[in-house]
C-alpha cells in the first residue's frame, strides 16, 4: 500500500444525522458532565491560586496537556468524546507560583465545523454532515490527544494524521508537520515511544499496513519504513524495549473502509490477541506471540530481561463496548455500563510463550520514569477508579512491581483525575525520585486544579496544589518540559 492509497482510504465518508445540543444534554443530570463541557474560547495567561503547601524550589517548568474541549455546535454535535476540538493547556511552575493558559489548535476540521455551525467533519465516532469534504486524514484531524516537544516545537498529536506544530510560548498554531515531502499527510500515532537518549519511535497506521517512524531527538526524520501487519487491528498505542518494538494486535479489527471509525470495526474474540515483536535494527526480524482476547487503549513501557523475556503492563477491557464504542454516551451524560479498565502484566517468554496476568485493580493512562523507558524498571504510575458508580477516575496510584505493592491517593468522588506526569529531581538518577505533576477537575469548586506529589509517597497526597479560575474538560495526555 502506497501513500496515495492510504490517504484515499482515510478520506472515505459515512452519512447520517447528527445529534442536536438539546438531545446531547437531555440526560445530563449528573454534574460530572462538567468534564465534557464545551469551552467557548481560548484562555489568556492567568495566575492560579495556591490552595496549600509550597512547590519544591527545584521544580520549574511547564506542563502541556491536550484534550477535546468543543463538542457541540448549534447545528449538530460530535458523535463521540474523541472527536472534540483539541485545546492545548499550558501550566507553568516557577518560584512557587503557577500560571496557565489554553488555546484551541487551529485545524482545518475546526475551521470547517465553525463555518458550518455544526460538526460536519467525520471522525472516530462522528458521521459526515452536509458539506463535509475529505481529501486525506488531516482534513479530519482534531489534534486533540497528546503533545510532544521536538526541536523547540510543540506538536499536538492525533492518532490518524500529521502532528500539528504549535509555538510553545504562545500556543499559536503554525501548521501541519511534514517530516519528508513524499510522506506529507501520513499518520503519526499520538503515543510515540521516546528512548532515554531522546530517539523517537512511532507508527502510522492504515489498515493492515504500518509506517514505522524513527526520529532524532530534535524531530529530524531518520527512518520511515512501511511494514505489513498480521491483521488490521485498531491501535491507539504500542510499546518498546531498548531493542524491540512491541505491537499489540487486539481482535477489534477493521472490516471495511469507512468513517466513522467505530462503524468500520468488528469485535472478533475468536482471533485472540497477537503481539508482534520487531527488532529495531532490522525491521524484517519479527516474532509473533499469542494471547487471550482483550481490548486496550494504553500500554506501559516495556523492558527486556537477560534471557530475552519481555514484560510490560497494560490497561485492558474485556471488549470495546465501553468508551471505545460508546464514547457518545459520555457526552450525553450517561453512565457507561462497562467496568473501568483493569491492570494487567504481559510476559513474552524467550521460548515463544505469551502470558497475560489480569488483575482486579482499576487502571488507565499508565506512565513511568521516562529515563527508564525500554529498560528494566520497578514502578508504574496510573489513574484509578475505586467507585464503579462514578465515571472516569478519582485516584492516582503508583505500582511497585518489585515489592508487589500499590500506593493510592483517593481524591474522592468530587474530583475527576487526569493523567500524571513524572518530573525527575535534578541531579538524581534513581527511578521515580522526583515529583508527579497532574491535574484534576474539582466538581464542587467547578475549577481545574494543578497538583504536585512526591512520586515516592503518593499516598500522602499532594505536597502543593493550585486552583485555576476556570473549569476545563478532562484531557488525555501531556508532557512536562523543564525550565
Amino acid at each position: 500500500m502506497n501513500r496515495r492509497e492510504i490517504l484515499s482510504a482515510a478520506a472515505l465518508l459515512g452519512g447520517a444525522s447528527l445529534l442536536t445540543p438539546e438531545a446531547v444534554w437531555a440526560a445530563a443530570a449528573n454534574d460530572w458532565t462538567l468534564g465534557v463541557a464545551d469551552v467557548e474560547s481560548d484562555i489568556a495567561p492567568t495566575a492560579l491560586t495556591r490552595l496549600h503547601g509550597r512547590a519544591p524550589a527545584q521544580l520549574k517548568g511547564t506542563l502541556f496537556r491536550n484534550g477535546p474541549a468543543r463538542f457541540r455546535r448549534p447545528g449538530g454535535s460530535v458523535g463521540h468524546w474523541f472527536d472534540g476540538d483539541g485545546l492545548v493547556r499550558k501550566f507553568q511552575i516557577a518560584d512557587g507560583q503557577a500560571r496557565m493558559s489554553a488555546r484551541f489548535v487551529d485545524t482545518a476540521k475546526r475551521r470547517r465545523d465553525t463555518a458550518a455551525g455544526a460538526a460536519i467533519t467525520p471522525g472516530y465516532g462522528t458521521v459526515a454532515g452536509p458539506g463535509a469534504k475529505l481529501s486525506g486524514p488531516d482534513d479530519a484531524n482534531p489534534a486533540n490527544t497528546s503533545v510532544m516537544m521536538a526541536g523547540g516545537e510543540l506538536w499536538a498529536l492525533w492518532e490518524g494524521g500529521s502532528p500539528t506544530v504549535l509555538d510553545p510560548v504562545t500556543l499559536e498554531t503554525r501548521g501541519l508537520k511534514t517530516l519528508r515531502p513524499d510522506l506529507k499527510g501520513m499518520p503519526f500515532l499520538a503515543h510515540p515511544r521516546v528512548q532515554p537518549d531522546g530517539t523517537v519511535w512511532n507508527l502510522g497506521l492504515a489498515g493492515q499496513h504500518a509506517l514505522i517512524w524513527k526520529l532524532a531527538p530534535d524531530g529530524a526524520l531518520q527512518k520511515a519504513e512501511m511494514i505489513t501487519l498480521p491483521r488490521s487491528a485498531y491501535m491507539h498505542d504500542f510499546t518498546a524495549t531498548a531493542r524491540h518494538l512491541v505491537i499489540v494486535l487486539q481482535p477489534w479489527v477493521q472490516q471495511r473502509l469507512t468513517m466513522p471509525v467505530v462503524d468500520a470495526m468488528a469485535w472478533k474474540p475468536e482471533l485472540g490477541t497477537q503481539v508482534l515483536v520487531i527488532d529495531k535494527d532490522d525491521l524484517s526480524s519479527r516474532r509473533i506471540f499469542e494471547l487471550p482476547p482483550f481490548f486496550f487503549f494504553h500500554l506501559g513501557d516495556g523492558w527486556e530481561e537477560r534471557d530475552g523475556t519481555i514484560r510490560f503492563d497494560a490497561c485492558i477491557d474485556e471488549d470495546p463496548s465501553g468508551t471505545a464504542a460508546n464514547g457518545g454516551a459520555i457526552l450525553r451524560g450517561e453512565q457507561l455500563r462497562a467496568t473501568p479498565p483493569r491492570r494487567a502484566l504481559i510476559t513474552l517468554r524467550a521460548d515463544g510463550r505469551g502470558e497475560l496476568a489480569k488483575e482486579m485493580v482499576s487502571a488507565e493512562f499508565p506512565r513511568g520514569d521516562a529515563r527508564f523507558a525500554g529498560l528494566a524498571r520497578r514502578y508504574s504510575v496510573h489513574v484509578t477508579n475505586q467507585r464503579a458508580e462514578r465515571p472516569l477516575f478519582q485516584g492516582l496510584a503508583v505500582r511497585d512491581w518489585t515489592r508487589d505493592r500499590d500506593q493510592v491517593f483517593d481524591f474522592g468522588s468530587r474530583h475527576l483525575v487526569e493523567e500524571a506526569v513524572f518530573v525527575p529531581r535534578p541531579g538524581s538518577s534513581e527511578e521515580l525520585d522526583g515529583w508527579l505533576v497532574g491535574t484534576t477537575l474539582n466538581l464542587d469548586a467547578k475549577a481545574t486544579e494543578l497538583h504536585v506529589f512526591d512520586a515516592r509517597h503518593v499516598d500522602r497526597g499532594p505536597i502543593t496544589a493550585w486552583r485555576a479560575p476556570a473549569a476545563l474538560p478532562v484531557t488525555f495526555h501531556g508532557v512536562f518540559v523543564p525550565a
